[in-house]
């Protein structure tokens, strides 16, 4: 979409737009931060409704796909805009949203092997689990966005094959 466009989508006219943002790019990087900052506020207060690691990764999943659900259109738009940025400004821009996410995955997986350590977390790969938990994350939204894949019954996959078997305390109702 060229700025003309986007102007004229957002009813503005094309030089307020250029006065705020100097390059489609920097429209595309503001809008993905926004969207990641507040995904993530939303992220965490669903995550702190449950003390158990794996309940709190189960969270995790469930809340990405909760944020998105309805919205699946600002995903092909950004995942558009995107790509029409360049290679290098394009990894530029998906540095952005890894910066938002990685401390939180890190801190996660901390969370999970101190679970181990302490005897209510059985042990597992956690590097493995917490790859597998952003592929399912990433992977099913794509899904859902292309084919309309319902979220539900993965989820509950997920849950009762891959995660409540590694819970040692008794399970929470999910």
């Amino acid at each position: 979409m060229s700025m003309t466009a986007l102007a004229e989508r957002l009813e503005l006219k094309r030089p307020t737009l250029l006065y705020h943002f100097k390059s489609y790019a920097e429209i595309v990087v503001v809008a993905l931060e926004s969207l990641l900052l507040e995904q993530a506020t939303f992220l965490v207060s669903r995550i702190n409704e449950y003390e158990h690691p794996i309940d709190r990764l189960y969270a995790r999943l469930r809340a990405v796909h909760d944020y998105h659900r309805g919205q699946e259109g600002r995903i092909v738009f950004l995942s558009q805009a995107i790509a029409t940025l360049g290679q290098d400004r394009m990894q530029d821009v998906i540095a952005v949203g890894n910066q938002v996410f990685e401390a939180h995955r890190r801190a996660q997986a901390q969370h999970i092997r101190d679970g181990i350590r302490d005897g209510i977390v059985r042990a597992c790969d956690v590097d493995a689990l917490m790859s597998l938990i952003r592929s399912v994350t990433d992977g099913l939204l794509i899904q859902r966005v292309v084919t309309g894949a319902a979220f539900e019954p993965v989820h509950e996959f997920l849950w009762e094959h891959v995660l409540q078997p590694l819970k040692i305390s008794q399970p929470t109702t999910h």
